[in-house]
Parts: structure tokens; sequence; C-alpha cells
């Protein structure tokens, strides 16, 4: 099965068992002074036992003062070999091959963690989303640099990898050479496209000289920074130059590229949100490999054995990419060989893996997974009893929590009983698929019902078990996950008016509003999404927030993503506006700044203010059985993470 995906491979003098590749992501799982850590070794031993035949680290570190997070892998120092060493070793027990990606951050690292020194660039051009003092690099600290780089290659073949892959794609230092619009240097560095290539090309020669023509080296490039998506469209780097500098690179002898695209400014586009298609970007890849003879690593939104096989054999790829698939379920490779392609857990673009890892500094937490709860948790929860022994657990909700508690307690070997209310699995997931672009969700609730399948779940639909019909089952545990309800404000007059509905009931199906006028009251995610939802039905669609900003708390990049598409279908857009009364179409609002009234008028006013648990029966049962635990929304309505992890915690450590 997939003969192209799980043929072999081969990158210089490295041979792959498969065509499959883990690419470089970022987990903030290392040790504060930049050694490997156990929990590294653990995460990317998971990810070779699950089949991947190639590994790209996380970003390594060749410069001190070069750091993109605290707790970031690094390779600027000789002490630092032992622990990578550890890492190749452990990786190699399970036939996959590792290469280790070394950067510097440039002007997208942060000051504060860099010695609150200005981040070194090629030039003062301060990055637009992280906003850190830039300052230009001399042409001798440039030369310094190169060294630098080299070093950390020689280091990094010390410690037993196979090869080394050098950074030059995501906006980081590499690329801002690269790139015009990052490099206005007129020394030996800045200018031409000789210049600007001057740099990469000094690192590649260098790693070559030093390491050898058999310790393969590959680039990763963003061979398009897409400018023109920020209102930049001659600005930058153009797939034309992407091309330009692919053919540069293979004349120097570079082994393989793998092929991505973006900077920080157009992040979107190289950690792509829900919306992005799988394989929307590949022509990228493909263009780069009619261009050059080496081989070509591909990514994009990659999901689908099929689909990655596909591309292979119709050559517009050498090898698979992709980071958060892997992420999100290690056993990809290995499922997808064994034809068991239903049970993969395939990354719904959440991005709560870079919004986890982009806080990482502030919460101390490493980078997590929405749907993979064990993912960067590795050392502590790969250890499942298998002490279940057949004892019943009712679990109350066939929701994201009460899904993954079943699915655990039944590796356990409980035997998990679920209600659910409604016919059907996945409780809000089913909603929140609903909205333009978050057919995605789909393929959890998939994931799911392979789950109940394998481990021949009981399922009691269209039930809502009394206490006496819990109490026959004589369970072992009862677990509480029915959810969570809409707040409906009942002392806002006229909310219960005939033509107040909530995005439930929208979302849901449960009304069809088509050409009318609609008000969506709340900006969170939901309130958004439903409003795209609506627009794309041919409403004219007007969104009110009564902070001070629309989407607040939301991850950046969904909100730019999802306001990016309001603004296609010209939703308004009001913040400072609190909803105070409905008197039939006409709706007012305050005005949280100026404390006025506005009146406006709408067909219908949809409300997405948040969700309170669902308490029925709550105290009943827990004062009826001896273990009782609340899960997800029932407890406190959040995100999908929230959910999954508090059912799977409780079941791991029942």
């Amino acid at each position: 099965m997939f003969e192209n995906l799980f043929s072999r491979g081969r990158i210089g003098t490295m041979e792959t068992k498969n065509r499959v590749v883990f690419t470089a992501m970022g987990n903030a799982l290392a040790n504060s002074d930049g050694t490997v850590s156990e929990r590294d070794i653990q995460f990317y031993a998971t990810r070779a036992k699950g089949g991947v035949g190639l590994i790209i680290t996380e970003c390594m570190v060749v410069d001190e003062r070069g750091k993109g997070n605290t707790r970031q892998m690094c390779a600027y120092d000789d002490k630092f070999i032992p622990g990578l060493r550890a890492l190749a070793d452990e990786v190699h027990k399970y036939g996959a091959k590792i290469v280790a990606q070394i950067y510097h951050p440039g002007r997208q690292g942060i000051s504060a963690i860099n010695g609150n020194m200005p981040m070194a660039a090629p030039s003062e051009v301060e990055c637009k989303v992280v906003h850190q003092p830039v300052r230009a690099m001399s042409t001798e600290e440039v030369e310094e640099m190169v060294k630098k780089f080299v070093d950390a290659a020689v280091r990094i073949k010390k410690a037993g990898f196979d090869g080394v892959e050098v950074h030059g794609a995501h906006g980081y230092l590499i690329n801002q050479f690269l790139s015009p619009y990052t490099n206005k240097r007129t020394d030996k560095y800045g200018g031409s496209f000789e210049n600007r290539m001057r740099f990469l090309e000094e690192i590649v020669i260098g790693i070559r000289e030093k390491c050898g023509k058999d310790f393969p080296l590959l680039v990763r490039l963003t061979v398009d920074e897409f400018l023109e998506k920020v209102g930049l469209p001659n600005e930058g780097l153009h797939l034309e130059d992407g091309v330009k500098i692919a053919k540069r690179l293979e004349e120097l002898g570079v082994d393989a590229l793998d092929i991505s695209c973006g900077i920080y400014e157009t992040m979107n586009v190289s950690w792509e949100p829900s919306s992005y298609e799988q394989g929307w970007k590949i022509y990228l890849a493909e263009t780069i490999k009619k261009a050059v003879d080496i081989p070509v690593i591909g990514v994009s939104v990659i999901r689908d054995p099929e689909f990655a096989d596909r591309m292979i054999r119709e050559g517009k790829i050498d090898f698979a990419g992709s980071a958060r698939q892997h992420f999100a379920d290690p056993e990809w490779a290995n499922k997808a060989m064994e034809g068991k392609v239903n049970e993969i857990r395939k990354c719904i673009s959440c991005l709560y893996c870079m919004e986890t890892l982009i806080g990482a500094d502030i919460t101390g937490m490493p980078c997590q997974c929405s749907i993979n709860i064990q993912s960067g948790r590795e050392w502590e929860l790969n250890q499942l009893k298998e002490d279940g022994e057949g004892r019943i657990v009712a679990i109350i909700g066939a929701g994201p929590a009460g899904l993954e508690a079943a699915r655990i307690l039944a590796k356990r070997k409980f035997r998990p009983v679920i209600f659910e209310r409604t016919d059907k699995i996945g409780g809000q997931l089913n909603l929140a698929s609903k909205p333009p672009k978050k057919e995605k969700i789909n393929w959890l609730i998939d994931y799911f019902k392979s789950q109940i399948e394998k481990e021949n779940i009981e399922v009691r639909f269209n039930a809502m078990p009394a206490i006496d019909e819990l109490k026959a089952l004589n369970p072992y545990a009862v677990f509480v996950a029915q959810g969570s309800e809409p707040i409906i404000p009942k002392s806002i007059p006229g909310i219960e008016s005939e033509n107040v509905f909530t995005a439930e009931d929208i979302l849901g199906e449960k009304v069809y509003i088509s050409g009318k006028k609609v008000a969506v009251v709340g900006s969170g995610m939901t309130g958004l999404e439903t409003a795209h939802y609506l627009a794309e039905k041919g409403n004219e669609v007007s969104v009110f927030e009564m902070l001070d900003e629309i989407g607040p708390g939301l991850f950046f990049q969904n909100l730019i993503d999802v306001l990016g598409h309001l603004k296609a279908y010209n939703v308004e857009l009001n913040p400072n506006h609190k909803l105070v009364a409905i008197n039939g179409n006409e709706v007012v609002f305050e005005n949280t700044k100026t404390q006025e009234k506005v009146v406006c008028n709408f067909d219908y006013v949809v409300l997405s203010i948040g969700r309170t648990p669902n308490k029925n029966l709550v105290e009943e049962i827990k004062s009826s059985f001896e273990k009782v635990f609340i899960l997800g929304d029932a407890e406190k309505a959040g995100k999908i993470r929230n959910a999954i992890e508090a059912g799977f915690l409780a079941a791991y450590n029942l």
C-alpha cells in the first residue's frame, strides 16, 4: 500500500527506509541550558517508532545570542554534543534517519531571551510581528556568523547525526539576507542577487569543506514570501527568485531542498490555519523540482497518505513532509503502511501547537496539541496500565471529552458505556465543523468513530440515563461529559423574542436564514465563524462586541484568517457595543466608551456570548456514586484541547 510513499529514498549518501519526513517543529522541550532533555529524546523517538523515515529536528541555535525560546536545543558549543549523540542514537534504534536543522532568528528573535540586546540582522528592518529592537550586523560579524553555522554543523556530525539542514526559510536570518525586503546592505552581503546569496553560499561551502561530501547537506527555503498578502506585492522574494536560489544551491552541491514559503509577516502561509486546503502550495515544491535534479521535500498541509503517495507518483515531490501531522499522530506512517488509514488522527490545523509554542516562555509549558494530549508529554504519559479488568465506567455525553475518555478507558481494559442524548457522536464538534472552511473538524469526529469501532465501545444513542439506570450498571466510576449550553442573559429586554437565536441554532441548522440583515452579538471564534456562515448564505451581517477589540483572547493567526474571510463579505465589525435591548427589529446597543445608545434595525439577532456548563443531574450523580468525574464543558466551557485533555487525564489516572 502506498508504494511510492514507502519506497526507499536517497539524499546524498543517506538512504531512508521511506519518503515520510517529520519536518522541523519547535517544541520547547529542551533543558533550560540548551542541552537535549529526556523529554526531547522521547519526543523524537516516538516519531521514529511511528515509522517516519527521516526526522528533521527543531531549529538548533548556532549562536548564544540567537535563541528563539528559552527551551531550545543548541549546537553553539561542544558541551551540547553528548546530548545530541544520545538523541541520534535513540532515533537510530528504530530505523529512522535524523538531520539537525540549524538557524539564527535574526530580526524575528526576542530580545528579552537574548541578553536584552537588539537582534542581529542584515539591516535595521523591524519585524512587524514581534516588534523587537534590531541592529545591522557589521561585515565582520556576518563573516563570524558564517563560521558559527559551520562549527555547529561540525558538532552535529560529531554527534552522529545523518545530516544537517540549514534553515533559510520563514523569515529567519538566512532568509533575511536572501530577501531584498529585509536586506538593505551596501557591502558584499547586500544589493545584487549574488551578494544577497553570499551569506548562505559561504555557510554551504564552509559546511562542505569541514564535514565532507559524504555528510548530507539540506537547505530549507522560503521560495515565495507572499508579501502581496500584506499589501506589498512588489517586495521580497517571489517564486522566480526561489527557483534562482535553488539552482544556485544545486550548483554548490547541496543534497536536497526542503521547500516552504512565508515569513513572520505572512505567517499564515507558513503555518496554515484550518482554511488552507491540503496541497494548496505543493506547486511551489513542484516548480523547484522541475528546475533542479536534487531531491525535493514538499510540505503543504499533508494529512492523507493517499495524497502524499500521489504527489510522489506524479513527480511533484520526492519526499512528503509534515510537522503538525506527526505531532498529532506519531503513528501516521505505521498506520498508513498497515492499511489502517481510517485510524489516523489527522491534524485539524487549529494552530494550538503554534499558540502554545509562542507562549511557552511565559507559561513554562511545552508545545501542545489540541487532539493528542501525549504529544510533548511522551516521557510521562506513555505508560497506559491495562488494569481495567472489564469494570464498567459510565460516560454521559459523546462529545470530545467523553469520547477521549472512552478511548483511553478501553485501552486500559475497562468497559466504557457511553450515553448520548442525540443520535450521533461529536457534541460541539458537529457545530464547529459547520462554518465555511472548518470541515477538518470532521476528521476528528471520523477518528473517534474509528476508535469506537476498533475498541468495540458501547454507545447508547438518544439516551439520557436516570439515576436508577446508572445504578443498574453498577459502574466503577461515572464520567459526566454532557457539555454546555449557550448563555442567554434573561435580564436583557426582548432577549427571548422570536427573531433571536443562538449560534448553536444557526450552526445546528435549526433555523435557516438567507438574504436578511443579521446582528451577531459576540466576537469570540464561534461568533466570528457564525458570521462567516451567515454571510456565505447571502445575509448582510454585522458583528457586535462589548470589549475594545474584535476577537478578544483569540490566537492572532486564527483571528487574522477569519477576519480576512469576513472582509471578503463586507461584514461590519463593531467593538465597544453592548447589547441592552431588543424590541422587534429595533436592536439597542450601548457604546461602552461614550455610554451613548445606538439603535439599529435587524431582521434577526444571533447570540454568541459564551456557554455555561450543563449541570443536569450532576449533584444527584455525585451523591449516588463514589467515583464521579466532571469533564470538559460540563465542568468549564473551553477549547477542544481542554475537553480532550480532561477526558484523557481522567481515564489515564483512574
